[in-house]
């Protein structure tokens, strides 16, 4: 008889509906209670079964709880809520208790290792005593994770440079009603200019008294936002045209889109940041030079620029004929229509695969460790390293993981603002 059909108890009268709920409670109390005494107390309450058995007893106990509070209508809000969510089935049930039981068995000893035993204070190897987690070597070496091999006495040129810039990304939020139809343009055009001025007179130095600091030096966190923030402005636009273009009735157009964005997705992207930085100056004139950071700031900007046009023709094809029709009865030409009916519909639509896009962006940029430009994650290898601090390089990796995953859920949660900021029923 299947579990589904075993509803001793679960009657509609009211009565039987509170004995099948504590009873519920019961089993699903036991089932925990019976995992948390096998594993941490090594106590098992059902030893007397044989072992294959006994293994399973929690998830079984759990489940069989669940299914008897699995009770439609019942008028307790947070029991309707976890019926609906998580105890839909018995299936859901135990996939539901099975990640229950995993989240019990590996969260106290990640915590002991991230939190409680971890080391923090000392400045030396020698401070790392505990069992745990050696936090001192993230702060021995935070700013080379943050600057590279910047100077130590120049740092604050690229805090001043990183606020600037942030102070002219956030003239959009504040600029009059009048001036909002001309922020495309300062986005994609104005912005860039000043921010590459400023990184290069500051950052860079060499003019009004500061120091010239050569792009090798430059590396850690900082080198990161600078690689993803040319690059995610300048493929956007890139990828809008190839879209268009590849959607074009002439052939010329049509075709060299279509080759340039199947050409860049069809190689992978350290060959095209090897190439970028190694063949590439090979086929430049005598005494030309172009500087390598800038070289792979345009090598990744082409490679996710055929991506995006993807997700944005994606958008363009999921919008009716209608609306092409109804434009051009009103007389608009091909690029009004587009700029001012069509890419507007089409971009709403594909925000989270343009999201997507940009997340997959800035997780590539460790790659470019290749090309022996040390941002984030190529500060990490180079330090574990040191002969000084060999055996924590996972502490390193956890460090960048959480700086990867604040950044990238950021940029989630602002995409998922925008959807419902332009979301319009259909």
């Amino acid at each position: 008889m299947s579990i589904n059909k075993f509803n001793i108890l679960k009657s509609k009268h009211h009565k039987n509906r509170n004995i099948s709920l504590i009873l519920g409670a019961l089993f699903f109390s036991v089932g925990i209670f019976d995992f948390y005494l096998s594993n941490f107390f090594n106590t098992n309450i059902t030893s007397f079964l044989p072992r294959i058995l006994n293994f399973f007893t929690p998830l079984i106990f759990a489940v069989i709880g669940l299914h008897l509070i699995r009770i439609e209508f019942s008028g307790i809000k947070i029991l309707d809520s976890l019926n609906k969510n998580i105890n839909t089935s018995n299936f859901n049930a135990a996939l539901s208790v099975s990640i229950i039981l995993l989240i019990m068995f590996a969260l106290p000893p990640l915590l002991n290792w991230f939190i409680f035993d971890a080391n923090i204070a000392g400045d030396t190897k020698e401070a790392c005593t505990g069992g745990g987690a050696c936090w001192v070597y993230i702060k021995v070496w935070f700013n080379r994770f943050m600057y590279g091999m910047y100077p130590n006495s120049e740092q604050w040129r690229i805090n001043v440079t990183f606020i600037a810039v942030l102070l002219f990304m956030a003239v959009g939020f504040f600029a009059p009603s009048r001036l909002r139809n001309y922020l495309s343009f300062y986005y994609t055009i104005l912005l860039p200019i000043i921010s590459f001025i400023l990184i290069y007179y500051i950052i860079s130095g060499g003019s009004f008294g500061l120091l010239w600091v050569e792009t090798g030096a430059w590396g850690g966190l900082s080198l990161t936002f600078m690689v993803s923030f040319f690059s995610l402005i300048f493929c956007f636009p890139l990828g809008m045209m190839l879209a268009l273009g590849r959607r074009s009735s002439l052939p010329v157009v049509k075709y060299s889109s279509l080759s340039f964005i199947e050409f860049w997705r069809g190689v992978p992207l350290i060959t095209v940041l090897f190439m970028s930085a190694v063949m590439f100056p090979m086929f430049l004139p005598e005494g030309t030079y172009i500087d390598k950071l800038i070289r792979v700031v345009v090598a990744i900007t082409l490679f996710e620029a055929a991506y995006t046009a993807e997700v944005i023709r994606g958008g363009l094809q999921a919008l009716p004929r209608g609306q092409y029709d109804a434009a051009k009865s009103l007389g608009m030409g091909y690029w009004k229509m587009h700029i001012f009916v069509i890419l507007p519909q089409a971009l709403k639509l594909v925000i989270p695969g343009i999201a997507n896009t940009f997340l997959a962006l800035i997780k590539d940029t460790p790659l470019i460790f290749v090309v022996g430009l040390l941002e984030v994650v190529g500060m990490l290898n180079l330090a574990k390293t040191n002969p000084e601090w060999l055996g924590f390089s996972m502490e390193g990796y956890v460090f960048a993981g959480i700086i990867f995953w604040i950044i990238c859920f950021s940029m989630s949660k602002y995409s998922q603002n925008l959807e419902l900021k332009y979301k319009t029923d259909r």
